[in-house]
């Protein structure tokens, strides 16, 4: 029987893997597009206060990232981008994320918002948050995953993942929810809290 922690961390360590190579991919676009469009100044200007508000912004973009042999390891796509220079951060409407591991399984993202900050080591996904992990090439296995909730923040560095909003978990015909989420994948530990439950199923046997 498969526990509620090997079932989260299959899902994640899949998300976790590519997920920092696309936002960086959108960062360092947006970096290019704004020092291209800005211009030259005689001298450097007094500093000021710097509001929250975006400084530029890309409509109806994506973004690719390929391995050595040109295949395709991830994308992201928005149906806008906006980037704030007094956080560093970009915030992307309709995020959509389409990721492949080496075997070629495909995991997808996708939320009404996106936030990334400068380096790619948070993520929030806002709004009808759902990562899905699709069946391996050993079904048995690596069955499809899917997690379900209106709010995701991951930390990529320490490999961390935190929901303060109801969460549904799925693996294959399994499911799981609970109020609160709280995973370290480093320390393997899984926290689910509030009004947790789950549904198992037999798997038949032969």
């Amino acid at each position: 029987m498969w526990s509620a922690q090997t079932l989260v961390r299959e899902a994640w360590d899949r998300f976790l893997l590519y997920l920092p190579l696309a936002c960086m991919a959108v960062l360092a676009l947006g970096t290019y597009w704004m020092v291209r469009s800005a211009p030259p100044t005689a001298a450097a200007a007094a500093p000021r206060v710097q509001r929250h508000s975006p400084d530029y912004f890309m409509d109806g973009f994506a973004v690719k990232t390929f391995d050595a042999s040109g295949h395709m390891r991830s994308e992201v796509m928005g149906d806008k981008v906006r980037h704030y220079p007094d956080t560093q951060w970009l915030e992307i409407d309709g995020i959509r994320i389409r990721s492949f591991d080496a075997k070629g399984t495909l995991t997808t993202a996708s939320a009404d918002r996106g936030l990334t900050n400068e380096d790619g080591s948070e993520v929030q996904l806002l709004g009808h948050a759902l990562v899905v992990r699709e069946t391996g090439a050993d079904q048995a296995a690596s069955p499809r995953m899917q997690y379900r909730s209106e709010f995701l923040h991951a930390f990529m560095n320490t490999e961390r993942i935190k929901s303060h909003l109801p969460v549904e978990l799925q693996r294959g015909k399994d499911h799981f929810s609970a109020d609160k989420l709280d995973f370290d994948n480093v320390e393997q530990v899984l926290q689910l809290n509030g009004r947790v439950r789950g549904y198992l199923v037999p798997t038949p046997r032969h």
